[in-house]
């Protein structure tokens, strides 16, 4: 692993953890994954895609997003462009980065560029710490919010209700670009 923020997130992943007083089995049977990757994700060896960090997260009490401002480590006021931790789902290729200056307040801004023809699904438990909205910044966004499907088009915002299981698509031939805005409950 060569990415400085992918093997930050491995290190917070595993301090979390064990800040928590949670074996690896345990962590790994919270969030229905096998003790091995858990293992592998920790050690650097493998990359996990975003729905597996959080399924993670969410095990360890958190969301996606303060999993990876915990991995950036830094209290700043002002999180210029260049300074924000991007990260790329290995599989997905969904693009995802923090807007927000991490460890700052309790709404945090997420920005994510979703590949065409890309879907990317997460459980309920990982928006069940925080209120959700979806604003449309380009492009087309289908979002499955249980069995309710959203047709987002570019400026329309969705107020997410009760956590349910979610998913993310881009039907279309071209990128979409969208902002989550996370308020923790």
């Amino acid at each position: 692993m060569t990415d400085p923020l992918s093997e930050s997130i491995a290190a917070t992943l595993r301090a979390a953890r064990q800040a928590h007083d949670i074996s690896a089995g345990a962590l790994a049977e919270r969030a229905g994954v096998s003790r091995a990757m858990v293992g592998k994700i920790e050690r650097g060896e493998a990359q996990p895609t975003a729905v597996l960090l959080s399924r993670l997260a969410s095990a360890l009490g958190m969301s996606l997003s303060e999993l990876v401002a915990h991995a950036e480590d830094h209290d700043r006021q002002v999180a210029r462009v260049a300074d924000q931790p991007r990260w790329t789902d290995p599989v997905t290729g969904y693009l995802r980065r923090s807007v927000s200056p991490p460890g700052r307040g309790a709404t945090e801004l997420v920005e994510v560029t979703l590949p065409a023809g890309a879907r990317v699904a997460f459980p309920a438990d990982s928006y069940a710490f925080a209120d959700h909205q979806i604003w449309v910044l380009d492009g087309h966004l289908r979002f499955h919010e249980g069995s309710a499907v959203h047709e987002l088009d570019a400026g329309d915002c969705l107020q997410l209700g009760r956590p349910q299981p979610c998913a993310y698509a881009n039907p279309t031939a071209e990128p979409c670009r969208y902002l989550v805005v996370l308020t923790k409950r």
